[in-house]
């Protein structure tokens, strides 16, 4: 392989670029990228930055001495692959030939249906959070409409700015999906001991202004006043640019555990991506910022032919809401037997593991930083092993 294209410039373009090289490609690298900035860090987006107590300047992920010699194009999005040519077609018109692609295109934030009135918004991207920033003035009042993480750190970062907040969420407990209701309750009862509506339950079924929005309509009946709205409610697979090119994209891009998909010479990594995961066993498509940053080492390897893999390594990811450090890993389903082992729900300061017969499957901690570390070192130590052909 002489040339290879990487088709995303966030973190997951980064970090396959950094292991193209640390694996010893000498070949040219492109990357394409669709916004105009370099590689950015994106969960201060929603906190920090969001907070005016960082700037862009922070965000940036490279360092100043860095230097992986690859041809940048960014402010260009890829519309089309031709995997018998190993071409990527570029919104310009340009066509990117090379040997080995990477799909690393990462995904979009879900919006409503309709219009959208001045004064709603998703957050994504940095030209997002620019523009939101811009609104959350003292005495505003937001509406976050759904309460995953994204939508419980930007209601956090909101109050600490001086706005009235409430949280729409239609599920009856909010983080019940990867936490369970037990743990989702715990999270949740942070918004009202701060000062936040927690709504649950109910669902949105409208807003209202023409130009700009005033407030938002809930399928039972109630208006919520609103000066500024925060849509959170999930994100999707930026595949639709792969279609027709034979690979099976259709939640994300299908690959094995190797990030191999169906078409050699073509890897796919991070939020674009549904991966076998030995964790889970099972296919699952993870928008967690460690899987973008340690995913692209196996996909380098796989693309270059090393035998050698790193180890499988349990999901992680962390979320800072009104002053708590949140840190959850590994994967926990159903029927998981839950068992707090250090320190008290009550006291917002704990640690609790998921079991699944008698091995720890996921280890859950609010505040509890250190004890954290020692059952997800636990974790890691337990992995199960890759299936072959998976």
């Amino acid at each position: 392989m002489r040339v290879i294209a990487i088709a995303g410039a966030s973190l997951a373009g980064l970090s396959t670029a950094r292991a193209l090289r640390e694996a010893g490609f000498d070949g040219r690298v492109v990357v394409v990228g669709d916004e105009p900035h370099r590689p950015y860090d994106r969960p201060p987006l929603s906190k920090e930055f969001l907070a005016g107590t960082m700037s862009a300047a922070d965000l940036a992920l490279e360092s100043d001495d860095e230097d992986l010699d690859a041809d940048w194009c960014l402010g260009a999005r890829a519309v089309a692959l031709d995997p018998a040519l190993r071409t990527i077609v570029l919104d310009s018109g340009k066509r990117i030939t090379c040997d080995g692609v990477v799909l690393a295109t990462g995904a979009r934030a879900r919006r409503l249906p309709g219009s959208t009135p001045a004064g709603v918004h998703t957050l994504r991207t940095l030209d997002d959070a620019i523009a939101l920033r811009a609104e959350l003035v003292p005495g505003a009042r937001l509406v976050v409409i759904g309460a995953g993480f994204i939508g419980a750190e930007v209601a956090s970062t909101a109050r600490g700015l001086g706005l009235a907040v409430t949280v729409v969420e239609q599920q009856a407990v909010p983080l019940a999906g990867p936490l369970g209701a037990e743990l989702g309750g715990v999270c949740a009862a942070l918004h009202g001991e701060h000062g936040v509506e927690l709504i649950t339950g109910v669902g949105v079924a409208g807003l209202t202004g023409a130009k700009r929005v005033r407030s938002v309509h809930l399928t039972d009946g109630r208006e919520l006043p609103a000066d500024v709205v925060v849509v959170g409610v999930g994100a999707v697979p930026n595949t639709e640019w792969l279609a027709g090119s034979g690979l099976d994209a259709e939640r994300g891009v299908r690959t094995d555990a190797r990030c191999a998909t169906g078409i050699p010479s073509v890897v796919a990594v991070g939020d674009c991506a549904v991966s076998h995961n030995p964790f889970a066993d099972a296919e699952i498509r993870l928008e967690h910022w460690t899987n973008a940053l340690e995913q692209p080492a196996t996909a380098a390897a796989t693309l270059l032919g090393h035998e050698q893999l790193p180890g499988p390594r349990a999901p992680y990811f962390w979320s800072d809401q009104y002053g708590a450090r949140l840190q959850f890993a590994g994967h926990r389903r159903d029927g998981d037997r839950m068992e707090v082992v250090d320190g008290d729900p009550a006291a917002r300061r704990f640690t609790a593991v998921f079991r699944r017969g008698d091995r720890p499957v996921a280890v859950f901690a609010m505040n509890q930083p250190k004890v954290f570390g020692r059952w997800r070192r636990e974790l890691r130590a337990t992995a199960p092993e890759p299936v072959a052909g998976r």
